[in-house]
């Protein structure tokens, strides 16, 4: 037998004492016990990786190359030598009964976390092949992956204390249950967010790769990962922000994903009118804005319209205000709103108007609320800018001012002025 092999050498060969052929007989099959463990490790772990390499490229599936990647053949590997080593250990330490009870005990313990490892990299396999899947990829896998590995390890934890002591595992579930209220307490964060984690799943409120804004928290980005305990987001000027995944359920936020889906990303904007600049049409100003194009149809039609009210009711029109006028700024709106309905850029079939919004001490704020067909953030930008320059420039040619707090060159000009008069 291995286990008195070299005892037998010892005692008879070197003439050794008992005690001492004993104890250099342990060491040496520890010494051979470890170096076959070793090998035998390599070879499992080659010759295993090799036979499912080869499986892997023979199938069309994903599962089997992410086996590799997550390393589970290798998990796998290590409880097997660990069973090993636990049949042999009564082989080898026959002569020391205690320090085979620690031995085993440790080879146990050894065991249960291996099975752990092992039960980790299936279920990270599993995490990844369904992330590869259209139905799973956008879904917080992480957390439940995160949940289930805190139970295991929770249990394997609760085991290896009742192994290495000796004692019923009854006794610590016992201890466990009148313990629970620290539990509870110290993983607070970590049941919230997997209670958070399953209802953002359910309810659909947040995928990865949507864009999410929380202004409490400075975050305006992409979710790159929800797990158990945060949020992970990518923000624009490309800073991460880790907010607590239960904050998804108990504070308020901003998705963009059904403004992506849609059909446009919406332009809410205003400027600011003078409202001493807003007056009624003459004859004159009605000849000159005939000439827009945009609105030569409607001022036609509508001028023919106010003309013949004013003359059926006998209007005395040697003041301007006497009837129905047309204004500069009502003409103005309508002129944005034809402006609109014929940007390119602009989606058609979404609500668009021009709007006049309640007066305020800086002027009449005058609205465009529309939806640009381009919603990725750069070229939004810029359609909604091109349709502002073009609304502040043409301004002046309905003889309205845009509000602007003076500046030093508005007050040295002001001086300037009063001193040569």
């Amino acid at each position: 037998m291995l286990n008195k092999f070299f005892y037998r050498t010892f005692k008879e060969h070197f003439s050794l004492s008992e005690t001492t052929a004993i104890y250099l007989n342990l060491v040496a099959n520890l010494v051979v016990l470890s170096l076959l463990g070793y090998i035998l490790f390599k070879a499992f772990r080659y010759f295993g990786r090799k036979a499912i390499r080869k499986m892997a490229n023979k199938t069309s599936t994903t599962f089997d190359d992410l086996l590799i990647k997550n390393r589970t053949f290798l998990n796998l590997t290590r409880i097997i030598i660990f069973i090993l080593i636990y049949n042999l250990l009564k082989e080898i330490l026959v002569d020391f009964p205690n320090l085979f009870t620690y031995a085993e005990r440790i080879t146990t313990i050894g065991i249960i976390f291996a099975i752990i490892w092992f039960i980790r990299s299936i279920l990270l396999t599993v995490k990844d092949f369904l992330r590869t899947t259209e139905a799973f990829k956008d879904k917080p896998l992480e957390s439940y992956v995160q949940i289930f590995m805190i139970v295991l390890w929770l249990i394997a934890a609760i085991s290896s204390f009742s192994v290495l002591t000796g004692k019923p595992l009854i006794r610590f579930l016992t201890a466990l249950g009148a313990f629970s209220a620290v539990l509870l307490l110290v993983f607070k964060d970590t049941i919230l967010g997997f209670v958070s984690s399953i209802q953002v799943a359910v309810n659909d409120t947040v995928r990865i790769g949507d864009w999410i804004t929380m202004e409490k928290y400075g975050a305006d980005g992409d979710v790159v990962e929800i797990n158990l305990t945060s949020v992970i987001i990518r923000n624009f000027d490309n800073t991460i922000s880790s907010i607590p995944t239960y904050y998804l359920t108990s504070d308020s936020f901003k998705n963009w994903r059904t403004m992506n889906s849609s059909g446009g990303r919406r332009i809410k904007r205003a400027i600011l009118i003078k409202i001493n600049s807003i007056h009624f049409l003459t004859d004159e100003d009605i000849e000159r804005f005939k000439k827009i194009e945009l609105i030569s149809d409607y001022i036609t039609k509508s001028s023919e319209e106010v003309k013949a009210y004013n003359e059926k009711h006998n209007i005395d029109k040697s003041v301007l205000l006497n009837g129905r006028n047309l204004t500069n700024f009502g003409t103005f709106r309508i002129y944005l709103d034809k402006y609109i309905e014929n940007h390119p850029k602009i989606n058609q079939d979404m609500l668009l108007m021009s709007r006049q919004l309640e007066p305020t001490p800086n002027g009449i704020p005058l609205e465009i609320y529309a939806f640009s067909r381009e919603k990725v953030w750069q070229d939004y930008e810029r359609v909604m800018a091109n349709i502002f320059d073009h609304i502040l420039a043409s301004v002046k040619y309905f003889d309205l001012e845009v509000f602007q707090n003076p500046s030093s060159i508005d007050v040295n000009n002001l001086k300037e002025i009063q001193k040569s008069e």
